[in-house]
């Protein structure tokens, strides 16, 4: 069994990355490029085993010396592998073919031995994030700050990602896993960079290893292990929302047009519907659903609430390419939405459900018509103007709460916002239809109300079967290229 390092592995951390831990490189000026990405890391490494599980970090370290280690995989089409890229300092050079977005495949590949007589008790092959939450600077000339996301995409419908290791800096690779079992003692420890990386990114032989001791210790009464609870692209995770200036209480808002989009333009798009299934009683079709923005530029919203209503007017901000205010535009209303599963802000038309027949007739239109705007998925990183790093990515910062009289929503550059299947309005009812086949439509600014660069892109299909009887219906979907959704979304079977 593999370990999948991605952004939802379960990770209990013990021990953190400091200066004291791993060796410094300082920067060598004149000095051949080293290796692009080495393993590093301390002589011994201690970890706790509570049940005969292993907790903690396992001593498995990334550098990136001299320059930024960038990888970016993506996909043109559906019907396309996924490739991946790195971007070395004299340009792109290919790497393995993959299977996954939120991780390097078999990256890396460690064996734990036995040190008395050196019997082999352990070997695990590790699907690597570069973007792990805990990487930190190994020297005090590296960038201040790293640039790349934190977390890797795991949406299958994702476009394109950006995984990569600042300059000068370091990420420990978690391997937090229930199947990784060892009684308390001191093993031998050997990592190792896969092979067809190494040949690839053309690394060193001694930056490809790396041999230390593992001393796995049990855990004592009364000790905390933490866990990590820190978001992931896709999560909608707490964060700090951005904050608007609102009205006077009765003031009148502008209808004004006040200059026009410039250089940073959003273009919104929406993913083929995922994660199908029936409801309990076989009533509805339920689906989740993303509306993501391929533009080079955020797509901004602000509401200002008029006096005491439930009611916010909506106005579109444009942006230039370096964040400055250039107009706006009013675009709709936004709501106060007091269904169980929301009760939040949602901004009016920004999308629409809508079911068809097999000949993509019309049968039913959803009754959501209403969204809160925030970057849960990273789609598409590798889009120009892309922000790694979006703010709001959660809720309640993103939709503010019943007594807000301003807010802002934003949907950047390279993420979109999905809306789950459990959710309020994402269904349709089908008891009443006939079986056969239908195609779910999912389409982004349906009104045209939103000043985007294209609308000829707005709209995606997904097709699927209803079938069986009235008291044992059945829902099937058929498989959007290459694209592997099974399992995601709670679906309920593939076709």
């Amino acid at each position: 069994m593999k370990l999948r390092l991605g952004v939802t592995a379960a990770v209990l951390a013990t021990t953190a990355l400091t200066a004291t831990t791993l060796p410094v490189t300082p920067a060598r000026a004149g000095a051949p490029p080293s290796s692009p990405v080495a393993l590093t890391g301390p002589a011994t490494v201690t970890v706790t085993t509570y049940d005969g599980t292993l907790y903690g970090d396992l001593g498995i370290n990334l550098i990136a010396r001299d320059s930024a280690f960038e990888v970016r995989t993506h996909r043109p089409t559906w019907t396309s592998p996924i490739t991946a890229e790195w971007l070395s300092p004299s340009g792109p050079k290919a790497l393995p073919p993959q299977t996954r977005w939120d991780a390097l495949d078999d990256f890396i590949v460690f064996a734990i031995k036995r040190p008395s007589d050196g019997k082999l008790l352990r070997t695990r092959h590790l699907d690597v994030c570069l973007n792990q939450w805990n990487t930190q600077r190994t020297r005090p000339d590296a960038p201040l700050r790293s640039r790349y996301p934190t977390g890797c995409p795991y949406n299958p419908f994702t476009i394109g990602s950006v995984q990569g290791i600042e300059e000068g800096w370091v990420t420990n690779v978690e391997a937090g896993d229930e199947s990784l079992r060892l009684a308390p003692g001191t093993y031998d420890m050997v990592a190792r960079i896969g092979r067809p990386y190494i040949d690839a990114l053309g690394i060193d032989a001694a930056d490809a290893v790396r041999r230390y001791k593992l001393v796995v210790r049990k855990e004592t009464d009364g000790e905390v292990v933490k866990r990590s609870t820190l978001p992931d692209q896709g999560a909608r995770a707490q964060g700090d929302g951005d904050v608007v200036t609102p009205l006077e209480p009765g003031a009148k808002p502008r209808k004004a047009r006040a200059g026009a989009p410039t250089d940073a333009v959003p273009d919104l798009r929406a993913l083929p519907a995922f994660g199908m299934r029936l409801s309990g009683d076989g009533r509805y079709l339920r689906f989740s659903a993303n509306v993501w923005n391929a533009g080079n530029g955020p797509m901004v919203v602000d509401g200002f609430r008029r006096g005491t209503t439930d009611v916010m007017d909506a106005y579109q901000v444009f942006v230039d390419s370096d964040g400055n205010q250039t107009g706006y535009q009013q675009v709709g209303t936004m709501i106060w939405h007091t269904a169980p599963s929301h009760n939040h802000w949602h901004f009016k038309d920004f999308a629409r459900y809508t079911l068809l027949r097999a000949d993509k007739t019309e049968v039913v239109v959803s009754r959501k018509e209403s969204f809160c705007l925030a970057n849960t998925d990273a789609v598409d990183y590798t889009v120009e103007g892309a922000d790694w790093k979006p703010e709001n990515t959660d809720l309640h910062t993103s939709c503010g709460d019943r007594g807000s009289i301003s807010l802002r929503e934003v949907l950047s550059a390279g993420s979109g916002d999905t809306y789950d299947q459990f959710r309020a309005g994402q269904a349709f009812r089908v008891d009443n239809l006939p079986n056969g086949d239908y195609y779910i439509a999912v389409e982004a600014n349906p009104n045209r109300n939103l000043v985007e660069s294209n609308t000829s892109n707005n709209r995606a299909l997904r097709k699927v079967r209803l079938s069986g009887t009235p008291t044992n219906r059945r829902v099937t979907f058929y498989k959007v290229g290459l694209v592997d959704d099974h399992g995601y979304g709670g679906e309920e079977e593939g076709h």
